[in-house]
């Protein structure tokens, strides 16, 4: 195979960025930070056909998407995140099921010294199964221990490693002598571009409910804010007309003003016994069936009672 020039392969890796920037739709920007190559193999043989993964180097991805601004520029708000080490996802699949088998492989591995902890790493109480010689390094991490049995046993759960924090040399040396490989690393969704919009991952994990509880919210707050300033529109309109309403009904109960509605108020005022009658009323039907089956039985037991009293004491 023939190798080509650092030029050539420059303008041939542009055409080719270009190339799926106006065959797709969506991009996917996903961070490989300590991805094996085994992981990548997976993922793109699992994305076949229905997406394209691209890498390269971040000068090169910002040279190209400067050199192409007018045709995309939406592809600006993207500089920001072009660091470390990343990719592109490509693709006109749904994109909360692209992430998802995106950042569904995943690999467990060690606390290597110098890297970023991901999560928090905890120490759970217990024996172990060092001896006491290695007490020197529970000391340096500030963990409280006993020999229990001739073994280190920790007194309390403890947390070694803290999340976005850096591995040191004395937490990665204890987690591997315990054999506890805490960390899980694989593709992670960093950017999302649909369209011409570009916005974080987090915003797949919005549901319907959700979109609906906040403009709920907000048509609330907009007609609390009306209402305080007495300002007409579609939020405030409605409770508007029932204040106007219940102001109208208050003076006809005390008046002898009276309109259709009101009639109804000051017939129940009159006499609240009908009111309560009302309330109280059992559903048709419901109640006078009740009623006979309850009477049924005491009938039935009454007519017994007369037959056997027509019998005397010797027949």
């Amino acid at each position: 195979m023939v190798k080509l020039d650092k030029k050539t392969w420059k303008q041939n890796y542009f055409t080719k960025l270009v190339g799926l920037l106006e065959k797709y739709s969506k991009v996917l920007v996903v961070g490989v930070d300590n991805v094996q190559s085994k992981q990548m193999q997976i993922v793109r043989m699992q994305l076949r056909g229905k997406a394209e993964l691209l890498m390269g180097k971040n000068t090169m991805i910002r040279r190209c998407f400067r050199d192409n601004a007018e045709q995309f520029p939406h592809l600006e708000a993207l500089l920001p995140n072009i660091v470390g080490n990343i990719g592109f996802c490509f693709t006109d699949m749904d994109l909360a099921e692209c992430r998802d088998l995106l950042e569904s492989n995943k690999v467990q591995a060690q606390a290597k010294v110098g890297v970023i902890a991901p999560v928090d790493v905890i120490i759970p109480a217990g024996i172990t199964t060092m001896g006491p010689e290695k007490t020197s390094f529970f000391q340096a991490l500030n963990l409280s221990t006993k020999i229990t049995k001739g073994n280190i046993e920790i007194m309390t759960d403890t947390t070694v490693c803290v999340k976005g924090a850096k591995v040191g040399i004395s937490e990665s040396k204890l987690l591997n002598m315990l054999n506890i490989s805490p960390f899980y690393y694989g593709l992670v969704c960093l950017m999302i571009v649909d369209g011409d919009s570009v916005y974080p991952p987090a915003v797949l994990d919005v549901s319907t409910a959700d979109i609906i509880q906040k403009f709920r919210a907000g048509a609330n707050n907009v007609a609390a804010l009306s209402l305080g300033l007495s300002i007409p529109n579609a939020a405030s309109a409605p409770h508007m007309i029932m204040n106007a309403f219940k102001n109208i009904l208050a003076i006809a109960v005390v008046t002898d003003y009276t309109f259709l509605e009101a009639e109804k108020v000051k017939a129940y005022l009159e006499n609240p016994d009908a009111f309560a009658a009302a309330n109280n009323t059992p559903a048709a039907g419901g109640g006078d069936d009740k009623k006979e089956e309850a009477k049924a039985p005491v009938a039935a037991e009454e007519s017994e009672e007369e037959e056997d009293m027509e019998f005397g004491l010797f027949d």
